[in-house]
């Protein structure tokens, strides 16, 4: 069975478009994950993609998550409330672009809706652009969260790229 999926691509040019948000609350921690953990990547992988059928990464082994992560172009950092794991964001620098991608965002289901997902973003593109890229960009698609596009747009993002696709 073959069902349409809306893919949209978006970018930001220059930190001066980025439209911030508050910080929703004083206990949140951004951390750079370093070293590297992929079985942190994982972990986000499994629990944020589930409900919006991030499969592409499942059937990879921990050789494949451990090469990955542990890319020296690919970055993770991982939003935490007090101690507690609430979502992350992945990097990927395209070095012969001079671009990164936000290759994967997103929260934990028991912190949707708290403002969080602008937050995180904000954050996402703001460590982005501390590497001076020409650009950052990311894609997302009509099985993400339903508020993904709309919180993309509102950060400053802008579409460059549309299509629809059959899955």
């Amino acid at each position: 069975m073959n069902k349409k999926v809306d893919r949209n691509y978006l970018e930001i040019k220059s930190l001066n478009e980025l439209v911030e948000s508050k910080k929703p609350s004083n206990n949140l921690i951004l951390e750079l994950i370093d070293p590297p953990n992929f079985q942190l990547n994982k972990f986000f992988y499994k629990e944020v993609g589930k409900k919006h059928q991030w499969v592409d990464r499942l059937v990879w082994n921990d050789k494949q998550w451990i090469e990955y992560t542990s890319n020296e172009n690919a970055k993770t950092y991982v939003l935490k409330e007090n101690k507690d794991l609430v979502g992350y964001f992945e990097l990927i620098f395209h070095k012969e672009k001079n671009e990164i991608e936000i290759a994967y965002l997103g929260l934990l289901e028991e912190y949707h809706n708290k403002k969080l997902g602008s937050y995180l973003l904000c954050n996402a593109i703001k460590k982005s652009f501390s590497e001076k890229p020409k650009r950052v960009w990311v894609h997302t698609c009509s099985l993400d969260h339903k508020n993904a596009l709309s919180n993309y747009i509102s950060r400053g993002m802008k579409i460059f790229k549309k299509e629809t696709i059959s899955i």
